[in-house]
């Protein structure tokens, strides 16, 4: 496939969307290929749908199970009916979220067996993986004073401090385990700062892939 995949990952609060989107006006100004954004889970119109019951499902507890399941089939109709198809047109994707959040959260999160995870994000991707992922990394702490300024929670946002220090422990140990495809950046700073440091990574991308 002529496209690249670049996906943003983090804990809640990291800030990833916010700076997808301004990745996103910066790549339109110096890029010919096609640049586009869409996100997991909600990133096609069935995926909308599992983003509304795994988010925002109050009539009664999702098992740790079933969430797992239904990140999957959000995966792969995304996967079959908008990533691969845009791909092999030559565009550029930046995906906020994708496979490492899934063993971030339902596996160092939620505890669910690995091998189960790694299965279920086969099925689902069909062996297609991020070209690069950029992970800002911030504290916990610091993810959940931002979850408060921005009002409501969802269901995720809701979890214990516990949940999302395992989590992020989670993000931790996969770019220890892929450097050659997880570059970390300090999520800490200010926009603008954050921000830089995304278009040094995302240039170096470019240059080794002669883009």
């Amino acid at each position: 496939m002529d496209g690249k995949l670049i996906v943003f990952e983090g804990i809640e609060g990291c800030g990833k969307t916010t700076q997808l989107e301004r990745s996103r006006q910066w790549l339109r100004t110096i890029q010919s290929a096609d640049v586009i954004s869409t996100r997991e889970p909600g990133g096609t119109q069935l995926g909308a749908s599992i983003r509304q019951l795994l988010l925002h499902s109050d009539d009664e507890p999702i098992h740790d199970r079933t969430e797992l399941l239904l990140y999957a089939a959000d995966r792969a109709q995304h996967v079959e009916h908008f990533l691969r198809p845009h791909l092999e047109r030559g565009a550029l994707i930046l995906c906020d979220r994708y496979t490492d959040s899934t063993i971030a959260y339902q596996g160092y999160g939620r505890g669910l067996n690995f091998q189960l995870i790694d299965q279920l994000n086969q099925v689902a991707t069909g062996g297609l993986q991020s070209d690069l992922t950029i992970w800002l990394d911030i504290d916990v702490e610091i993810g959940f004073e931002r979850m408060k300024q921005r009002g409501k929670r969802d269901r995720i946002e809701q979890a214990s401090l516990d949940f999302h220090r395992r989590v992020q422990m989670g993000f931790t140990k996969l770019a220890e385990e892929n450097r050659d495809r997880i570059v970390r950046i300090d999520g800490s700073g200010s926009e603008l700062t954050v921000a830089e440091q995304v278009k040094a990574a995302l240039s170096q991308a470019f240059t080794r892939w002669g883009k």
